[in-house]
């Protein structure tokens, strides 16, 4: 699963790095890359929403979180 999800988040971040060319300097990488209007480029748009749900998943998951207890100062690990 770790996997999946960094492979997720890295698609994330290459759709957000795209959104942001395409907000500050009106281009777009992927439709530059695969042509404008391609089966290629819908496919891509595609798994970048889908790994954008996954990383949904990821935030609303709690990940390994530490605390201590008071009375015995130990670690507790949930």
């Amino acid at each position: 699963m770790i996997t999946l999800q960094k492979i997720a988040l890295f698609f994330t971040i290459v759709g957000a790095l795209n959104w942001g060319c395409i907000g500050f300097l009106d281009f777009n990488f992927v439709s530059t890359i695969f042509s404008e209007n391609g089966a290629i480029t819908n496919v891509i748009y595609s798994l970048v929403g889908i790994c954008g749900l996954i990383n949904v998943g990821l935030l609303l998951t709690n990940l390994e979180h530490e605390r201590y207890d008071d009375m015995d100062k130990k670690r507790i690990t949930r």
